[in-house]
């Protein structure tokens, strides 16, 4: 089986890089290997036309190849949350919490990844056309095998963007290299309660396959909560597969961005995310009128 992630030196979509390298697919009887498949929306468009059996990705950019959710479920979430950053560049000055600071800036996001910032905007009363905010792809991070966080703290520290929304590792790197301000971190409380269920890191499979292989959605929810747990249990477990999959700089970062994301850990995917997630995607025009949930998330997860 090959598992789509849109972004490598990340974070973000971690947990399932991790479900590979310690074994617990294979535990489960699941032959995974990975591939970046970069912007997300190529992933799922992947997923769709069977040249890959799972994505780790955003949960809504499902919608991108799977309109109104024919074809696909999510099978279990990688963590709880929306996990992007906001983060402007250090000269601006802007306080954590700020959100204003958009205000007459180009903010680099990933397509798709770019819905949540918008969403955000708008329910925290900014109007991106109002009030001037560009929010378009980063120079430079288009393309296969692009890292879209580690692409985005370059670009900002080359001022060719004044901001970013992007992953834990962008916005550490960009702050370690003294150019960016996490101004949201909408996980840990920033910005408007509501953005926190937008969407998540989930695992998701067409289904085709779990028709074919009935079995595959429980045992992937397995092989996620085995590795949430390893993870938990020791967290530096994440280095050594960072000094086998990043460059040694971030390799040497994810442990700790790992630690922080602990509380997050958790495969469910409640209703009432679901019913979240849809308004959102209804907001955004992606999604009309709504879906079950049991349209949307694969049978051996109950709702939460």
């Amino acid at each position: 089986m090959k598992l789509a992630v849109p972004d490598m030196i990340s974070n973000s979509y971690f947990p399932a890089i991790a479900a590979i390298e310690l074994g617990c697919f294979a535990r489960e009887g699941l032959d995974v290997e990975l591939e970046l498949i970069f912007p997300v929306d190529k992933a799922y468009a992947a997923l769709r036309d069977g040249a890959v059996d799972l994505v780790g990705g955003s949960a809504h950019s499902a919608l991108a190849a799977f309109p109104q959710w024919r074809g696909v479920k999510l099978i279990c979430a990688q963590a709880q949350g929306m996990y992007w950053f906001l983060v402007m560049h250090a000269d601006f000055g802007a306080r954590r919490g700020e959100v204003e600071a958009v205000k007459g800036r180009r903010i680099g996001a990933a397509p798709w990844v770019d819905l949540g910032l918008r969403g955000l905007l708008i329910e925290a009363g900014i109007d991106p056309a109002r009030d001037g905010v560009t929010i378009a792809p980063v120079p430079g991070a288009q393309g296969a095998g692009v890292n879209f966080g580690v692409t985005a703290a370059q670009a900002l520290a080359e001022r060719k963007i004044d901001g970013f929304w992007a992953n834990g590792m962008g916005a550490e790197v960009a702050v370690r290299a003294g150019v960016g301000s996490i101004v949201l971190d909408v996980r840990r409380g920033d910005g408007p309660k509501a953005c926190f269920s937008y969407t998540m890191a989930s695992l998701a499979a067409t289904d085709r396959l779990l028709a074919a292989a009935p079995d595959t959605a429980a045992a992937a929810r397995r092989a996620m909560a085995n590795t949430h747990a390893a993870l938990k249990d020791d967290p530096g477990r994440a280095t050594a597969i960072g000094r086998k999959l990043f460059p040694p700089a971030q390799a040497e970062l994810i442990a700790e961005l790992i630690r922080r994301d602990l509380p997050y850990y958790d495969t469910a995917i409640s209703e009432t995310f679901v019913t979240a997630m849809n308004a959102f995607a209804r907001d955004r025009g992606i999604l009309q009128g709504d879906v079950p949930y049991g349209q949307i998330v694969a049978a051996p997860l109950s709702a939460t």
